[in-house]
């Protein structure tokens, strides 16, 4: 199984403007995804605004792509919540479900200290026996992990994994060695933010887990590939062509243009759940144009 590593696509959570999950839909564009032979699946991500939805929500979205995946690609869930009793339910939840793995943000109102992020994280961990990945995400959650934290929760059993915002790719060889001796040789660091995280898994990282990859998962399984293979010139020449979408998402917002390209594509017709915004028409034609340059990849 290739969970932690590769390349790992994360899909939105269709729903109405009640949150109710659209099941028809969801399954369409994870059987979308698993066509293109991707890693493995990250549902209830960021991009599926799984803060948005309800416990009831999450789990029938869980149900749902389990069955559709049906062990073919592994799936793994995020189970991020504010209550650690919520997070220890929600996890549950998943094992139960048919989740391969778990994937946990350290989500907050009241800011946490680093102690309050380890409890919250162990605790987490040894409700199931699904290995779980770290969501270290402080642009979401204005949480940042030392690497003294990062070090002591890769001794947690069960914790198996990071997923790191990628740092500008001069400064992945650094943060490789300065993090893997701090943990088992075992543990997987990969990155997101997919404007670097292509270089980042060219640099040296286990997996990138991307956002865009739940929409356009060809194109980018084609670059995570070139990545994995280490042919820089390759993945230079298509972070060129993506560049325009990788704009877009930068000055638009990545969900909003990931709504906007689901759309499009005829895979949902709806829109991020309230109160974030769906793009303009013309903001959603100059993203159509973004897409319609990818035939260069």
């Amino acid at each position: 199984m290739t969970l932690f590593q590769g390349l790992s696509a994360f899909p939105i959570t269709p729903a109405d403007e009640a949150g109710i999950v659209d099941i028809t839909a969801l399954s369409a564009i994870l059987e979308r995804i698993a066509i293109e032979g991707v890693d493995s699946v990250g549902l209830l991500g960021s991009t599926g605004t799984y803060v948005y939805l309800t416990q009831e929500q999450r789990r029938r979205a869980i149900v749902s792509s389990a069955e559709v995946l049906s062990g073919h690609v592994p799936l793994m869930v995020g189970v991020g919540a504010l209550r650690t009793s919520d997070a220890v339910l929600l996890a549950r939840d998943a094992e139960a479900a048919g989740a391969n793995g778990l994937l946990l943000a350290p989500v907050s109102y009241i800011p946490l200290s680093q102690d309050e992020v380890y409890r919250h994280f162990a605790t987490v961990a040894a409700a199931t026996s699904l290995p779980l990945c770290i969501y270290n995400n402080p642009a979401a959650t204005h949480f940042q992990f030392s690497d003294d934290l990062l070090s002591r929760l890769a001794q947690v059993p069960n914790i198996s994994a990071a997923k790191m915002p990628s740092p500008a790719k001069a400064d992945v060889p650094e943060e490789l060695q300065r993090l893997r001796p701090l943990m088992p040789a075992t543990f997987k660091v990969g990155y997101s933010w997919d404007r670097r995280a292509a270089d980042a898994v060219a640099c040296g990282g286990d997996a990138w887990y991307s956002g865009m990859g739940g929409v356009l998962p060809a194109p980018i399984m084609k670059l995570c590939r070139a990545a994995q293979a280490g042919d820089t010139a390759d993945v230079d020449r298509m972070n060129t062509v993506f560049a325009p979408l990788w704009d877009l998402c930068t000055s638009l917002g990545t969900v909003r243009v990931i709504y906007a390209i689901a759309n499009a594509t005829g895979l949902f017709e709806g829109h991020p759940p309230l109160p974030i915004s769906p793009l303009s028409q013309d903001d959603r034609k100059t993203v159509l144009k973004a897409v319609n340059l990818l035939s260069a990849v």
